[in-house]
């Protein structure tokens, strides 16, 4: 079959690569209809996660059709469309049981890397670097999913398959980090990155009951998409002091929840901005953590930080004297999607939940390697780009 690979930072290639097949009784065979391009797999592409071969196969957000299950999977039948979380979940341990999917203890199969740099394993993703499991990514004409019960979900009828594709990773994730953080009737929230996970964390707020949502980004269609789809407003870094700005807009306050959607190769401006590039390409820190800090600072005092975007490592200058002195509560995590899948499909077969617009490049597999470097570049209004092996 044809697959995206990763081959060295900057560098990657569709190429042959053997078919998948059953291995374990809990896996199925999913024939993949679309795929798509999320904001952490250009940390791998950048060379920033450790732990990844030349050969991998990207992806860990997709959709498709069940074309063959192992013995022990009772939930799924051949030919039903579904929809698979991009976190691989056993559904039995201790975290799975307490809604943590994330974290499950037993789908990691090369559990000492991230042991090593986090002090536990978390649970697998597909796509994602052997720190993550090593397993073969979403950019192929098939893809093997284990504990195939907990991880594949079918696509109500009425549901097209470029709205429900966001179900995988990117609708779960946003909405995680509004519910997480805590979001609650009459707040106002703040949210730093509008891709598509910024934008489902907006939506997910609006839905929850926040009063206000605030996005923060630098790309004018992304802030426009915001505004549309959801009726946010609005902030452009570049052009305001984004601080000043939302004590402005919150009577002084500030906002209530801030959730920080960009990850570790955050963008912005000022001396801070040149001195995380720097350090992150000299591999003295790992990430950028500027949208990070920018969110704590603006947070009122007793607010709630959410961490969305993915970070591996370390990072200077993290303002703990903010997090202690202003009794702010900050949480992060990998998306719980098995917790909340179930529900954002029976919001997107409703009409409530909207995700078809984040589909703005379709293109077929052959495409991959020019579709990432439009969607890293944000060329020509790219939010994702979707494959279609």
């Amino acid at each position: 079959m044809r697959a995206l690979c990763w081959r060295g930072v900057n560098d990657l290639s569709v190429e042959d690569v053997p078919d998948p097949v059953i291995l374990n009784d809990q896996d199925a065979i999913v024939k993949v209809a679309a795929t798509t391009t999320c904001g952490s797999d250009l940390h791998l592409i950048d060379g920033y996660v450790p732990a990844m071969e030349s050969g991998d196969v990207l992806g860990h957000e997709f959709l498709g059709e069940v074309v063959e299950t192992g013995p022990g999977v009772d939930r799924l039948k051949k030919g039903d469309r579904v929809v698979v979380c991009s976190f691989i979940s056993c559904g039995r341990c201790w975290y799975c049981e307490h809604d943590l999917w994330s974290l499950c203890d037993n789908s990691n199969p090369k559990p000492g890397i991230a042991a090593a740099l986090w002090g536990y394993e978390t649970g697998a993703v597909y796509g994602y670097s052997h720190a993550m499991g090593g397993f073969r990514g979403s950019h192929a004409e098939y893809v093997r999913v284990p504990f195939a019960d907990y991880g594949a979900f079918r696509v109500p009828d009425g549901v097209d398959d470029e709205t429900a594709l966001f179900a995988s990773d990117a609708a779960p994730t946003g909405w995680m980090g509004a519910d997480l953080g805590g979001v609650g009737e009459g707040d106002v929230v703040a949210v730093w990155g509008c891709g598509a996970v910024g934008q489902m964390a907006a939506q997910a707020a609006t839905l929850l009951g926040a009063e206000r949502v605030i996005v923060i980004d630098r790309f004018r269609e992304r802030l426009d998409m915001a505004e549309r789809h959801i009726g946010a407003e609005t902030l452009d870094y570049t052009a305001t002091d984004v601080g000043a700005e939302l004590r402005e807009r919150t009577g002084g306050r500030g906002p209530d929840v801030c959730i920080e959607a960009v990850g570790m190769e955050a963008h912005g401006t000022g001396p801070q901005h040149l001195y995380d590039s720097a350090k992150q390409r000299l591999r003295l820190e790992t990430g950028r953590p500027q949208a990070l800090r920018e969110a704590i600072q603006a947070c009122r005092k007793g607010g709630s930080v959410f961490l969305l975007g993915v970070f591996v490592g370390w990072v200077d200058k993290f303002p703990v004297g903010a997090l202690m002195n202003k009794g702010l509560t900050v949480r992060g995590a990998q998306q719980h999607g098995q917790r909340y899948i179930p529900k954002l499909l029976d919001l997107m077969a409703e009409g409530r939940l909207e995700t078809r617009q984040f589909a703005t490049h379709a293109m077929g597999l052959d495409a991959a390697p020019r579709g990432y470097n439009m969607f890293k570049h944000k060329r020509d209004g790219c939010v994702r780009a979707v494959f279609h092996p």
